[in-house]
C-alpha cells in the first residue's frame, strides 16, 4: 500500500551560498565552505495543474530496491536548498567530444530534474556527460498535473543548444510505483496510467528510449507475470507512436520478475512490436544475479548468453553500477566503479566491447558523502571523474601499469564496505544451512538489503 503524499504547508526557506569542493582526479580534496543564510517565507502552494507540475517535482536516487513495487515508497531525502539554479552551476569537467574518443561510447548518470525537467540538460552538461537519465515527474506520486508547456520548449531549446539528442541518449526512469505485472484489475490500470503518461512526456519532449523495472509476480508464475507486461506494452504501444520501452535485468530477489535473460526473451517474444521493446542492462543487477563480466572470458560467455537467449539487437542501454554485494548475492548494492566486487576490469571489458558503441551508459553510483556536520551531502564531482575514469578506458591497455595501480586503488578504497557486506552475507549463508534452508519461499528482503547507493539529486 502505497503511503499518500504529505500536503504541503508554507515553511521558511533557507538560501545559501556554499563553495564546492575541487577535486583531482579520483581524490577529493578538502575546500572551506562558507555559507551565508538567509531566511524567507515560502510561498503558498498552488493547486496542482500545469503550471505548477514543475515546483511539485520531486526528483529522488533512482531506488535500487527490486521490492520497490512492493513496499511505500520511500522517504524523501533532505537536501541542502542552494540559491543557485542548474542554470548558473559551474561546470564540475569538460565534456569530452565522443568523436575524439577510440570508440563512440556516450557516458553519463542519473541526473536532477528537480525545478523542472529541462533543468536534467543543465545538470548533465555541468558533470561532463554525453548521455544521461531522469525522472520525468515525481516518482513518489501515482498522479502529477501534466507537463507544463515552458519545461518542454526549454527541454527542447536546450538539447539543441547543448547538443543533446535526445531520441539516443536520453533515458528516463520510470516510477518504482508500476507494476506492469500486476493481476488486480484496479492496480493494473493505476499502473498502466502512470505508465502511459510518462511515454507520452517522452514523445513531447523527443525522447526515443525510456527504461522501466518490469515488476512483481505477486505470487503468481512467473510465465503470467511475463505475459501481463507484454500485454501492457502492447497496450501503451498503441496508444504512442514512437518511444522504446526497455526492460531492465534484476538481481534476483523475491517475486521481481527479470533477474533472468530468460524472462527478458519471454516478455519480448509476446510484445507485437519489436520495434518499440528492448533491454537495459544493470551490471550491479546482472552480476548479482549471477552473470558474470569480471574477465575477458566471463564477459564474452555473460554476452554470448544474452545473445543466445535474448538476442544483442535488443541490448539498447547500460546502467553502469559496480556492487558492493558479491556474485550471485541477489543483492542490489550499488558501488563506485572499480571499488566494488565487479572491479575495474570489468568496466574496462564494457568500454572496449565494440557493439556497445552508441547506447546510452548511465552511471547510478552513490554520491552522497558526509558534510563537515556529519550529514549527508552530495557531491556531484564523483560522476564527474567517474565518467572520465571511464572515458579513459577505451582503449586502455589493461596490462599496463598505469591501468593495475589504478585498479588496486580503487579496490582498496572499497575493501572495507566490500568486507562489510561478504560478512552479513556469510552470516546469512550460515544461519540458512543451519535451519537447513535448502530452498521453498523465499523471505520478503529487507529493506537494508536493497539500499539506495545512486545519490542522485535531491529537491
Amino acid at each position: 500500500m502505497v503511503r499518500p503524499a504529505a500536503k504541503s504547508k508554507p515553511t521558511a526557506v533557507v538560501e545559501k551560498k556554499t563553495t564546492v569542493a575541487k577535486t583531482s582526479g579520483r581524490k577529493s580534496t578538502a575546500a572551506a565552505v562558507k555559507v551565508e543564510v538567509k531566511k524567507t517565507t515560502a510561498p503558498k502552494r498552488k493547486a496542482a495543474s500545469a503550471a505548477s507540475e514543475e515546483d511539485d517535482f520531486d526528483s529522488d536516487s533512482p531506488a535500487s530496491s527490486e521490492d520497490e513495487a512492493e513496499k511505500p515508497a520511500a522517504k524523501k531525502r533532505k537536501t541542502a536548498p542552494t540559491a543557485k539554479k542548474a542554470e548558473g552551476s559551474m561546470p564540475l569537467a569538460a565534456r569530452t567530444a565522443v568523436a575524439s574518443l577510440p570508440r563512440a561510447m556516450y557516458i553519463g548518470a542519473h541526473v536532477s530534474g528537480a525545478g523542472g525537467v529541462q533543468n536534467s540538460i543543465i545538470n548533465a552538461a555541468q558533470i561532463g556527460a554525453n548521455a544521461f537519465a531522469v525522472f520525468l515527474k515525481s516518482q513518489r506520486k501515482w498522479t502529477s498535473p501534466p507537463l507544463a508547456a515552458d519545461a518542454k520548449s526549454q527541454f527542447l531549446s536546450l538539447s539543441e543548444q547543448h547538443n543533446y539528442d535526445a531520441a539516443k541518449f536520453v533515458l528516463p526512469h520510470g516510477s518504482y510505483l508500476v507494476n506492469l505485472a500486476q493481476a488486480d484489475e484496479t492496480k493494473a490500470a493505476q499502473a498502466y496510467d502512470n505508465f502511459i503518461d510518462d511515454l507520452q512526456r517522452c514523445e513531447a519532449l523527443g525522447i526515443g528510449l525510456y527504461n522501466f523495472h518490469p515488476g512483481s509476480t505477486g505470487g503468481d508464475t512467473m510465465a503470467a507475470a511475463c505475459g501481463r507486461i507484454a500485454a501492457q506494452l502492447n497496450r501503451s504501444h498503441k496508444a504512442t507512436k514512437s518511444v522504446v520501452t526497455l526492460i531492465e535485468n534484476m538481481c534476483g530477489s523475491g517475486n521481481i520478475v527479470g533477474s533472468r535473460f530468460e524472462e527478458l526473451r519471454d516478455i519480448i517474444a509476446a510484445v507485437d512490436d519489436k520495434s518499440r521493446v528492448g533491454v537495459c542492462i544493470d551490471t550491479c543487477h546482472a552480476f548479482a544475479a549471477g552473470y558474470d563480466l569480471r574477465s575477458p572470458e566471463a564477459f564474452s560467455e555473460t554476452m554470448a548468453e544474452f545473445d543466445a537467449i535474448v538476442g544483442m539487437q535488443y541490448l539498447r542501454a547500460f546502467h553502469l553500477n559496480d556492487s558492493k554485494a558479491p556474485f550471485g548475492s541477489h543483492r542490489d548494492l550499488h558501488a563506485n566503479i572499480g571499488t566494488g566486487f565487479l572491479g575495474l576490469r570489468a568496466f574496462h571489458n564494457i568500454m572496449n566491447h565494440e557493439p556497445f558503441q552508441n547506447l546510452p551508459m548511465v552511471l547510478e553510483t552513490p554520491i552522497d558523502e558526509k558534510g563537515p556536520d556529519g550529514k549527508s551531502v552530495e557531491n556531484k564531482q564523483i560522476w564527474a571523474d567517474e565518467i572520465k575514469l571511464l572515458e579513459g578506458l577505451i582503449g586502455q591497455n589493461a596490462k599496463s601499469e598505469e591501468f593495475q595501480a589504478q585498479e588496486l586503488e580503487l579496490q582498496a578504497r572499497g575493501a572495507d564496505e566490500r568486507k562489510k557486506i561478504q560478512d552479513q552475507v556469510d552470516k546469512k549463508v550460515g544461519k540458512d544451512a543451519k535451519k537447513g534452508a535448502t530452498g521453498g519461499v523465499k523471505k520478503k528482503a529487507k529493506a537494508k538489503d536493497h539500499e539506495c547507493d545512486h545519490g542522485d539529486d535531491s529537491d
